[in-house]
């Protein structure tokens, strides 16, 4: 009769020891070049991943750098589309202004209700706009610059220097120091030799 390798209480399956060939362990050391060797090479490897580390932690830096920017720049520059819509309610406040008549005691209590109204509109807008970056281009009494300013035509006026802009048909606008829309005006091409061109304003926001 065979006999049972289970007899005797002993168990069907019985673990196996992992041989070392299975183990990713260096082989031990037999000599002192063998046990150099090993270190340099534990020093190189550790290198390694520590300039990995490193790569790794310049490249998270970086994309919160750039996602600030953006944030920023988005901050900024992103309300420029309703900006420039805003304007043309800006412009046609201005046009009637300048159509309406400046000596308010001349005209009866009912029109000048109306003129008041529209002043007061006028710089709740501008209050608006200034609020969120949006700025008037200084122009009138300015020397001509071709970076703020549009020239719509040239007006003899002996009395200011030439190049001097004398007449501002449609203000120009900044947004957070950058221009969003140059300025049409008018330039005095009389006159002494105007003075040094403006240099762009500088960005405080």
């Amino acid at each position: 009769m065979a006999s049972d390798p289970t007899a005797g209480g002993a168990p069907a399956d019985m673990p196996v020891a992992p041989s070392d060939s299975s183990l990713d362990i260096p082989p031990k050391p037999e000599s002192a070049s063998e046990l150099q060797q090993l270190v340099e090479q534990l020093q190189a490897e550790n290198a390694d991943l520590q300039d990995k580390q490193l790569r790794a932690l310049a490249e998270a830096q970086n994309v919160r750098r750039r996602a600030q920017q953006d944030i920023e720049k988005e901050r900024k520059f992103g309300i420029e589309r309703f900006a420039r819509d805003a304007l043309s309610v800006a412009d046609n406040l201005g046009r009637a202004l300048s159509a309406l008549p400046a000596d308010l005691e001349s005209v009866d209590s009912a029109l000048r209700n109306v003129i008041v109204g529209i002043q007061a509109t006028d710089r709740e807008l501008q209050s608006v706009l200034e609020r969120h970056g949006v700025k008037r281009v200084e122009s009138l009494g300015q020397p001509f610059n071709a970076e703020f300013h549009q020239a719509m035509m040239e007006v003899d006026d002996p009395s200011v220097p030439a190049g001097t802009i004398v007449q501002e048909l449609i203000p120009g606008y900044l947004i957070a120091g950058r221009l969003l829309r140059a300025a049409m005006v008018a330039v005095a091409k009389g006159g002494p030799a105007g003075g040094p061109t403006v240099r762009p304003p500088s960005n405080e926001n």
